[in-house]
């Protein structure tokens, strides 16, 4: 458990864990320690089986305000290039987490708070969220993967909008474009975000982490070598207890029935 950023279990959904960014006097800004505390705890939901899904959770007053910018004013070109690795290395451990992820997203997800985001497979918000890549207005660019993940997500035009303005992006607006994937009250923020990911912890863990590597993957290639990863992940599950399971299930009970081991 690292000083800001710690991994806890939902007490009612105890599969799902919560990794809880919690530095508040900064509004969970992002600086060298935690980035460092992200990774671990990206690592650590990773490889823990009795994890079936994450909540990425900064509180009721924020998500994550944006980088620490008092820490990288004053950093030189080559000590930028350390740092934005450390960075960019950190969000990746969170996209690459081989379980459903959603954010839930309070307050302010700026910048780094919104490459943060970006992260997750689901992002569910609050009416008062707010959201946006700033980096120009402080003379640089988004450099935690906003730039790619951002038009990824919804589209290069609105992306460059954003990115090129710099402005904040109110809950709904950010529901409209495909930013956020639920808007709800901002006292549901958490538990709509727990009721989320909270309907995979029971589906089969090996080919939940199939589907979502082959989505991801398939997103940063071409259509025929995105076509050869699922057919080589597809084959694979078929080594799986599970697919034993779920197959059998569905010839003798029918579809939906099947109870899975994760194996």
């Amino acid at each position: 458990m690292g000083e800001f950023v710690r991994v806890e279990a939902d007490p009612e959904n105890p599969a799902v864990a919560v990794i809880r960014i919690d530095r508040p006097k900064a509004l969970n800004a992002l600086n060298g320690q935690v980035t460092k505390e992200i990774a671990e705890a990206a690592a650590q939901v990773s490889t823990d089986d009795s994890v079936r899904a994450v909540v990425l959770y900064g509180g009721e007053r924020a998500f994550v305000a944006g980088a620490d910018i008092k820490e990288m004013a004053d950093l030189s070109h080559a000590q930028m290039l350390n740092y934005s690795r450390a960075l960019q290395n950190a969000l990746t451990a969170v996209a690459r987490i081989p379980k459903p992820v959603v954010a839930a997203i309070s307050g302010f997800a700026l910048g780094g708070g919104c490459e943060l985001a970006l992260c997750a497979d689901f992002r569910v918000a609050g009416t008062k969220a707010r959201l946006g890549q700033p980096e120009i207005q402080l003379g640089v660019i988004p450099g935690a993967g906003g730039t790619q993940r951002l038009p990824r997500l919804i589209g290069p035009a609105k992306a460059k909008d954003l990115t090129f303005s710099g402005r904040h992006v109110r809950a709904e607006e950010a529901e409209r474009i495909g930013l956020v994937d639920r808007v709800v009250a901002d006292e549901e923020v958490y538990s709509a975000a727990v009721a989320l990911v909270a309907e995979y912890v029971e589906g089969p863990a090996i080919a939940l982490a199939a589907a979502k590597e082959a989505i991801d993957r398939g997103l940063e290639t071409d259509l025929d070598t995105g076509l050869e990863i699922e057919r080589l992940q597809f084959s694979g599950l078929f080594a799986t207890e599970d697919q034993k399971t779920g197959m059998r299930s569905f010839i003798e009970q029918g579809p939906g029935k099947a109870k899975f081991s994760g194996r």
